[in-house]
């Protein structure tokens, strides 16, 4: 069954939805977790529009032992994923057709935690960059709603996250 993809305006209850949603992860992988941050277009709000899926980034000590704890994600609705296509990671996703949540897990050290978090610093650090992104999503998603929306953006971003990349590259070294 193909997914239709939904942009809606941003709202602040996502930052309450990832609130909410980071203790109960704390709680099951609290031996492994270092980090979590709320990611993706839901974190940010000068975007102005999302699917309404909380991305969350949790940093861990171990990928490898994440998997002990497959039992207890399912418990709290999660599906495993295991890598999904990117080696090292672990990959969760909450809800069916609808999903309200996407789990992405990689091992401290691992480099492309910086493409989550330097996305997310240039786009707050960048309104106006950020808001067209998100006219970006909205003009994809009136041409692609099904399953290559993702696919889509993807390929219209690529320069986005590359620019963000070098940007948070250069944060890093003037703040050493």
């Amino acid at each position: 069954m193909k997914r239709q993809w939904t942009i809606v305006p941003w709202t602040p209850d996502w930052k309450l939805q990832f609130e909410r949603e980071s203790q109960v992860l704390q709680d099951i992988m609290q031996t492994e977790m270092i980090e979590i941050h709320h990611v993706g277009s839901t974190s940010v709000p000068t975007i102005g529009y999302a699917k309404p899926i909380i991305d969350m980034l949790i940093i861990v000590r171990d990928i490898e032992r994440v998997d002990q704890h497959n039992e207890q994600m399912v418990s709290a609705g999660y599906r495993i994923r295991g890598e999904n296509g990117i080696p090292n990671r672990r990959y969760f996703s909450k809800g069916d057709i609808q999903r309200t949540h996407h789990v992405h897990m990689y091992q401290m050290g691992d480099s492309r935690i910086f493409t989550y978090l330097d996305f997310k610093a240039y786009l707050l650090q960048h309104p106006n960059e950020a808001a067209k992104y998100g006219q970006l999503k909205l003009d994809i998603v009136a041409s692609y709603p099904n399953d290559q929306y993702q696919e889509v953006k993807e390929n219209r971003i690529n320069h986005l996250v590359e620019k963000a990349l070098r940007w948070g590259e250069e944060e890093r070294k003037r703040m050493e």
